[in-house]
């Protein structure tokens, strides 16, 4: 088995739902977005339009950020997914600067949202990570293990987002590749992005 998810353009309308749903599920600081959304406007007036790219870790099947970690901080599970050990983060960034693709974080502000202090969300959820760290995507590993998707996925409302087991020929995702026109970010590195843009 190995995750992926297949990012549908043609049906992405920019409304952000995935970033918020991330932020939600996995209690990220203020200044972290493990999914974001980038926006392009195409076109001269009358016929100008706006196109989105959401932009989050591709968990590669050969991600160079796991090799440069000189911690072993960053690791690969059996199904494809990069996660980090904050036990084992020193927090030096090699992993950032290894990373091509721009998706990893350093959490070195510990203010919340309000200038009051935690709120007890933000109380529970930091507690998950140590500051000074590097952090990332985890295709929501917790949800996973549950038998649940990722909640970008689940939260998506036109259904842009589609997460399933790249080995398996018969899986939603599979086919939809074999159906659409699809591109991986940066291919020519070799990393074997295991996130799909269908076009």
């Amino acid at each position: 088995m190995r995750w992926g998810m297949a990012i549908d353009l043609k049906s992405c309308v920019g409304c952000n739902s995935c970033t918020l749903a991330c932020k939600v599920e996995n209690a990220t600081p203020p200044e972290i977005q493990w999914i974001r959304v980038m926006e392009k406007e195409e076109g001269k007036y009358p016929t100008a339009k706006r196109s989105f790219f959401p932009l989050r870790c591709n968990h590669c099947a050969d991600p160079p950020c796991l090799t440069i970690c000189p911690t072993g901080a960053t690791y690969q599970r059996d199904d494809g997914i990069v996660l980090v050990d904050y036990k084992k983060c020193i927090g030096c960034g090699a992993c950032m600067i290894g990373c091509p693709y721009q998706v990893r974080f350093k959490w070195e502000n510990s203010q919340g949202y309000y200038s009051t202090g935690y709120t007890p969300f933000e109380e529970d959820g930091y507690a998950r990570y140590e500051e000074g760290t590097c952090q990332k995507c985890t295709f929501c590993s917790h949800r996973l293990d549950q038998g649940l998707p990722p909640a970008c996925v689940q939260t998506c409302p036109t259904r842009a987002l589609t997460f399933g087991d790249l080995d398996d020929p018969d899986s939603e995702i599979n086919q939809l590749l074999r159906a659409r026109h699809s591109t991986r970010p940066r291919e020519e590195l070799g990393t074997q992005p295991s996130t799909f843009y269908l076009t």
